[in-house]
C-alpha cells in the first residue's frame, strides 16, 4: 500500500528514544547547530561525560527527541569510546541513533579561531592550527561513521540552521520532507543532494537584456523558460517521475528527499524550475522547502528556505 504522505511511516513502537550525536572539530558550528535543534523542539545537552549519556535513557521518554553534542572538550572523550558508545546505541532497541558531523576546512576552523581568539582545548598552550590538526586526526574514525555530514566551511549561521532544519525538523509528523534547491554549476554541486537535474538545455534568460538583471522567481523569467519548447515535456516528465518515487522513498522510511536544479548561474532557469516544480509537488499534498542559493550569497529580496505549504 503507498502511504498518505501527510502521514508517513508508522514509527517503530520499540523505539522511546530519537537521539543525535552532534560532533565535529571545534569551531565547526557545533553549539550553533544544537541552538537550531533546541528550536526545533529537541531537549539540548552539550559536553556531557560519555559515561553519562546512558543513563539519559534509564527514565522515561522524554517525549521528545535529544540533540547531544560531544567534542574533544568532554571530560572522558576519545575516539574509541565514542565509537563504542555509537554502536551500543545502535544495538538498543529503544533507541533511534542519527550521529551530525560537522566538518570544515582547517584554513577557516585557524580563521575563526583567530577571529574569537579563543584557546584550542586540544593546544591550550599552542597555536590553534596544532590543536585543529590534533583534533581532525582523532575525530576521523567518527567521521566515516556519521549519518549526516555537513560541511561548513562556506556556511553562514542562517545557512547552516536551514541545513539543519531540512533534516531533523521535529514537527514534520513523519512525512516525507522536500527539499528542492537552485545551483550553479559554476560553484559546484551543492552537498547532499539526493537527485539533481540538469537546467542549462533550456533557453537562457540571461541573454535578454529586459530579463538579466531578474531571477526566475520573477514571473517573466518564468514564462520565458516556460516558453522554450522542450520545457513542457521535461517538466511533465520529471513531475510524474517524481510523484511516482515519492511514494517509494517515504514507504521505504526515508524521511528527507533533496533535489537540486542547476544552471549556469544559479539566477534564472534552475531557480524558475524549482520554483515550479516545489508549487507542483505541494500541490500534490507534500511538504516542501525551497532555496536558491546563488540568491541567498547575493542577499537577493525574500527570505531562503521558504516554505511551501502542502494542500
Amino acid at each position: 500500500m503507498i502511504p498518505d504522505p501527510m502521514k508517513g511511516p508508522i514509527p517503530d513502537p520499540m523505539q522511546e528514544h530519537r537521539l543525535v550525536l552532534i560532533t565535529g572539530p571545534s569551531g565547526a558550528g557545533r553549539s550553533t547547530a544544537i541552538h537550531v535543534l533546541e528550536d526545533l523542539g529537541y531537549e539540548g545537552i552539550d559536553n556531557i561525560p560519555l559515561s553519562l549519556v546512558p543513563r539519559l535513557l534509564e527514565g522515561p521518554p522524554l517525549g521528545r527527541p535529544i540533540a547531544l553534542g560531544l567534542d574533544a572538550r568532554n571530560r572522558d572523550f576519545n575516539a574509541t569510546a565514542l565509537i563504542e558508545l555509537i554502536d551500543s546505541l545502535t544495538r538498543d532497541p529503544r533507541v533511534a541513533l542519527e550521529v551530525l558531523y560537522l566538518d570544515c576546512a582547517p584554513g577557516e576552523l585557524i580563521r575563526r579561531f583567530s577571529e574569537t581568539r579563543r584557546r584550542h582545548p586540544l593546544a591550550p598552550a599552542e597555536t590553534p592550527t596544532e590543536g585543529i590538526g590534533r583534533e581532525i586526526d582523532l575525530l576521523a574514525p567518527i567521521r566515516v561513521r556519521a549519518d549526516h555530514l555537513i560541511d561548513t566551511t562556506d556556511l553562514s549561521p542562517h545557512d547552516l540552521k536551514a541545513e539543519i532544519a531540512r533534516w531533523f525538523d521535529a514537527h514534520t509528523d513523519g512525512r516525507l520532507a522536500v527539499s528542492v534547491q537552485s545551483f550553479s554549476y559554476k560553484r559546484g554541486v551543492p552537498r547532499g543532494v539526493d537527485m539533481i537535474f540538469d537546467c542549462r538545455f533550456l533557453s537562457n534568460p540571461h541573454w535578454d537584456p529586459t530579463l538579466r538583471p531578474l531571477d526566475g522567481r520573477d514571473p517573466a523569467v518564468a514564462a520565458f523558460v516556460r516558453a522554450d519548447p522542450r520545457f513542457d515535456e521535461f517538466f511533465r516528465r520529471l513531475r510524474d517521475l517524481l510523484l511516482m518515487l515519492l511514494p517509494a522513498h517515504l514507504e521505504e522510511g526515508k524521511a528527507h528527499l533533496s533535489i537540486g536544479f542547476g544552471c549556469t548561474g544559479g539566477q534564472h532557469r534552475s531557480v524558475a524550475v524549482a520554483e515550479m516544480l516545489g508549487a507542483a509537488l505541494a500541490e500534490a499534498g507534500w511538504p516542501v522547502s525551497k532555496r536558491h542559493r546563488e540568491l541567498e550569497r547575493k542577499g537577493v529580496a525574500h527570505p531562503p528556505a521558504d516554505k511551501v505549504s502542502a494542500v
